[in-house]
């Protein structure tokens, strides 16, 4: 939906009051001003949407224990961390953020652990490395865009096409729990390479869902 700049009186009062929601809810007060017409008059904005899949997203992964909500820095961006299971339990961040106005990209999911450690960079860049050759041969449409440096892991998502917004919030929690259960069983089969690989092979081709191969 196209954004324009319109010129409004309002009250004193009217605009203090609507600052102070802004204010709890983390926005601005155009954004506020925005979300509160567009309710009023029953139309669904971008930013709505977008809580309506972090909501259902929310619902699938807050009952899993492994997986903690964090703040997000943005209304746009979903974000959990999990605990790996290597020496000091280093935690990973994944994060979901949603375009404001997706086309055929949906956003970018991405995967962030920050260590100094060149020997923990190398099992992730090998893992990183494993988990784009999975979806490269698993996953159906062009080939999905990442990145990998470090300890960061960039991929954008797809638009899948007659998906409600909850369906589409459950899409992305599954992929969200897939990627984590893949890397923590890489992990857990260190010791040998080739087993590890299988056994990530094993848990993706099982874990991954109809609806998750879309995006």
């Amino acid at each position: 939906m196209q954004k324009s700049v319109y010129s409004l009186v309002l009250m004193d009062d009217v605009v203090a009051a609507v600052d102070r929601l802004a204010y709890r809810e983390g926005t601005s007060r155009s954004n506020m001003i925005n979300r509160i017409l567009a309710e009023y008059t029953q139309l669904a904005t971008p930013e709505q949407r977008m809580q309506d899949i972090f909501s259902a997203i929310s619902a699938v992964l807050d009952s899993q224990s492994a997986l903690q909500p964090m703040l997000s820095a943005s209304e746009a961006m979903y974000s959990v961390r999990s605990a790996l299971q290597y020496k000091y339990n280093p935690s990973v961040r994944y994060v979901v953020e949603l375009y404001p106005h997706a086309g055929e990209e949906l956003g970018e999911f991405r995967a962030q652990l920050r260590t100094q450690n060149p020997t923990l960079l190398l099992y992730l860049s090998q893992f990183y490395k494993l988990w784009t050759k999975l979806e490269d041969a698993c996953l159906h449409g062009p080939r999905r865009t990442c990145q990998a440096s470090g300890g960061r892991y960039t991929r954008v998502l797809r638009t899948p096409q007659n998906l409600s917004d909850e369906a589409l919030g459950e899409a992305l929690a599954s992929y969200v729990r897939l990627f984590d259960t893949c890397l923590k069983t890489f992990f857990d089969d260190l010791s040998d390479a080739d087993r590890a690989v299988r056994a990530v092979q094993r848990a993706y081709t099982a874990g991954l869902d109809e609806a998750a191969a879309r995006l």
